[in-house]
């Protein structure tokens, strides 16, 4: 018999007790629930083979964007590894223009030539997915150095996966933000695996939070299951950072209830590990809150699902009839030079 929304929302709760705002619990649900339909959808159109190349799905780390962007403003800059999806999703992002990158269309926010690993969206200030493991540590903490000798008093949250800790880029730019006092808030998703390779495996150090002490940097762990936890914790780390007072290390422990990529049958953890983290789902601990606060009804919470459904299915709609990029488009976006003399016989 399958479990209800009720039996599943009871399980993943924490404390009833709302943290927030009405308007931030609705604001979460409404968030995530487009991050997890869009990532279902997405799932099932690479089966189908409409997707191709790599596809790295965000289900189960919803709180960890949704949690950020209400702690942040509309004018800091967020960039990330390839897992990318979600975060641009949150920060406004159009669902149909991320699709459509999908698919590889002219239509997409990368105009078709990122896919899934290089979705970006400067409107939002989403400085992109990135494919290489780690590169986009030392990026990010550029972007925060551009606010601080802008004097905007902005900041750059980096977030990277646990693979990325062992990359010596990584320690580089951990070594020049605290140096530099840099406006950086580093994140480290660590949903336990790099790829298929656990933490224990890979790591001497397992409580990653650490790794920021050696640079005398603030660093802490965060349940990332809860959107509560994660708005406080970067709440937190952007104060110090506006304050000039420099970076953060944040170690936002979570889980990906799917394989690494789809081309993972994620046969290197047990049932028992899923279900465990399954049963701490930040989308039904939301809608548990915000059902027991009688912030919204049953009724009210399948219209805003079946309104996201639909938005997600507009996305395969548009994604499907948008041509794909002219072959000229090879050789723009490249330089900024207009008229960069290209050999193209």
């Amino acid at each position: 018999m399958a479990e209800t929304k009720d039996a599943k929302a009871k399980k993943a709760k924490v404390n009833a007790a709302p943290a927030f705002s009405k308007e931030t619990y609705m604001r979460w649900y409404e968030m995530m629930q487009l991050m997890r339909k869009f990532e279902e959808k997405a799932g099932q159109l690479y089966g189908q083979q409409k997707i191709k190349g790599f596809c790295h799905l965000y289900i189960g780390q919803e709180a960890c964007a949704a949690g950020a962007i209400t702690a942040l403003t509309k004018d800091d800059k967020w960039i990330t590894a390839y897992r990318d999806h979600a975060h641009p999703l949150g920060l406004g992002t159009s669902p149909n223009a991320v699709m459509a990158e999908l698919y590889a269309k002219a239509t997409g926010c990368s105009k078709g030539k990122g896919g899934s690993m290089h979705i970006f969206d400067k409107e939002v200030n989403f400085v992109g997915g990135h494919g290489i493991v780690g590169a986009q540590v030392p990026m990010g903490a550029g972007l925060a150095f551009a606010e601080k000798y802008n004097k905007t008093g902005n900041l750059c949250i980096t977030y990277m996966g646990d693979g990325a800790v062992r990359q010596g880029a990584l320690h580089e730019a951990f070594n020049m933000a605290m140096l530099w006092k840099l406006p950086v808030i580093f994140v480290v998703e660590n949903n336990g695996y790099a790829m298929g390779t656990s933490v224990e495996r890979t790591s001497n150090v397992t409580e990653l939070y650490k790794l920021g002490l050696s640079y005398d940097m603030p660093s802490e762990p965060v349940n990332a299951m809860r959107c509560e936890d994660v708005h406080d914790a970067v709440a937190r780390a952007a104060e110090r950072a506006r304050a000039g007072e420099g970076p953060t290390f944040l170690e936002f422990r979570t889980y990906r209830y799917k394989g690494h990529s789809m081309s993972d049958p994620a046969k290197y953890r047990t049932k028992e590990e899923l279900e465990s983290y399954r049963n701490q789902d930040p989308i039904e601990s939301v809608r548990f809150t915000i059902l027991e606060n009688k912030f919204a009804t049953e009724q009210e919470l399948e219209e805003i699902d079946n309104k996201i459904k639909a938005q997600v299915q507009e996305s395969v709609e548009f994604a499907e009839n948008s041509p794909y990029p002219d072959p000229k488009e090879l050789y723009t976006d490249i330089y900024v030079e207009a008229d960069y003399p290209y050999l193209m016989d």
